[in-house]
């Protein structure tokens, strides 16, 4: 078949050019515009062989082979297949599993198959060599392209370089296209900044970094200076919870002082650790009656706007937490048939009443930000979800939500 195909190692493209762009291999610090990249590809691949386009193959790692936003772009576009393997952590680096071996069995298949005349290869691997070798052997030209390397230098195995029937180096013009390094001064694009007392969810520090001398029974600051024991953690020998405080945690700031002495009280209590020892406070307050009466999104949304939604969360939402929160609430508050309703979630901060909160995180996890890293559900990511649900609420009852006095 007189057609090209285009295999593309995404860590290895993708990390060069992080080098290249940032100084350092970290995906992190570069923003990729994929649907510029793909049409580059194309273009550029259908110009050198001189052969039209099959298929782009693209290999990347996800944590459990779970395709991350950016891989659910990628999939729905025309002429691309993603192939996922795994993405462990090590000795406190990521690292991709499966990658090189989903690719050479994808090259020596579509050479056996002679389903195209030509194969480029965007990798530096030299794991790939027996596939480019057998590839040759069954009549199909490999083009082996590379990602010009920071220091001037290769950045492929010698190997690969040698066996190659073509080569050509991605300069950074090419490159600068669809790729570009972010600014030291921030992950995302400053967003808003949230409420105070989000930023301080966003900063609390874990318990044993608390403040040494901290009131033992302030009832200010429950949330950030502590972590509630959970029942199973005190079966388990009341060991402190690690992280950031719950939403029952900050529910507590608009509950109940602490119990008065002489005053029976016959609601339980939470036990609080601190450095003075265990501190009995008032449970938290059961749902009101108003939060179980608002609507959850998926009750508001018909059947059109759950596709045109799945439409938009492919295409457009990049899974950025902050980002995801603000969405979530955008929609929710757009189909509410009664404003009030938002009035009433508005007395509610800084608690996302229980039915609304699952489903917003249930939402965030579309897009594998509530994944296990390293055994450890990321509070953090929950927090900036929530943030950025509060902020968007915020833009449209800005009046009610303005401090007295401002």
């Amino acid at each position: 078949m007189d057609r090209c195909v285009v295999l593309v190692d995404a860590g290895y493209l993708l990390g060069a050019a992080a080098s290249l762009l940032a100084g350092e291999p970290s995906r992190s610090r570069i923003t990729v515009d994929h649907t510029a990249l793909i049409q580059g590809l194309r273009e550029r691949a259908e110009s050198d062989t001189e052969r039209p386009l099959l298929r782009i193959y693209w290999f990347d790692g996800a944590p459990d082979r779970v395709p991350q936003p950016e891989h659910r772009r990628l999939r729905v576009m025309p002429r691309v297949t993603v192939r996922l393997g795994a993405l462990t952590r090590s000795d406190g680096r990521w690292a991709q599993k499966g990658v090189d071996a989903a690719m050479h069995a994808e090259l020596t298949e579509l050479a056996r198959n002679r389903a195209c005349s030509d194969v480029v290869l965007v990798t530096g691997d030299g794991d790939l060599l027996p596939g480019m070798m057998a590839a040759k052997e069954h009549g199909v030209a490999v083009h082996l392209w590379a990602v010009q390397a920071a220091d001037g230098d290769y950045n492929q195995s010698e190997d690969l370089v040698a066996e190659a029937d073509e080569r050509r180096v991605l300069d950074r013009v090419w490159i600068t296209k669809a790729v570009r390094a972010k600014e030291l001064g921030g992950v995302c694009a400053s967003p808003p900044a949230p409420r105070p007392e989000i930023a301080a969810i966003l900063s609390a520090p874990l318990p044993e970094s608390a403040p040494a001398g901290a009131p033992a029974d302030s009832a200010e600051q429950p949330a950030v200076q502590h972590a509630a024991a959970s029942p199973r953690a005190q079966e388990n020998g009341d060991r402190a919870v690690k992280g950031v405080p719950t939403p029952k945690d900050l529910a507590a700031l608009r509950g109940p002082g602490p119990v008065q002495a002489g005053k029976e009280h016959t609601s339980a209590t939470l036990r609080w650790s601190s450095d003075k020892g265990w501190v009995d406070r008032p449970a938290v307050p059961a749902e009101p009656a108003e939060a179980a009466a608002l609507p959850t999104l998926a009750q508001l949304t018909t059947a059109e706007q759950r596709w045109a939604d799945r439409e938009e969360d492919i295409t457009t939402v990049g899974g950025d937490p902050y980002e995801v929160g603000q969405v979530f609430a955008r929609r929710w508050m757009a189909r509410l048939p009664e404003q009030h309703n938002l009035q009433k979630l508005s007395t509610m901060y800084p608690r996302i009443p229980h039915r609304i909160d699952g489903e917003l995180l249930r939402y965030a996890a579309r897009f594998g930000l509530l994944a296990h890293k390293d055994d450890q559900i990321d509070e953090h990511d929950r927090y900036a979800i929530r943030a950025g649900f509060w902020r968007e609420i915020d833009v449209r009852t800005a009046a009610e939500h303005a401090p007295a006095g401002e």
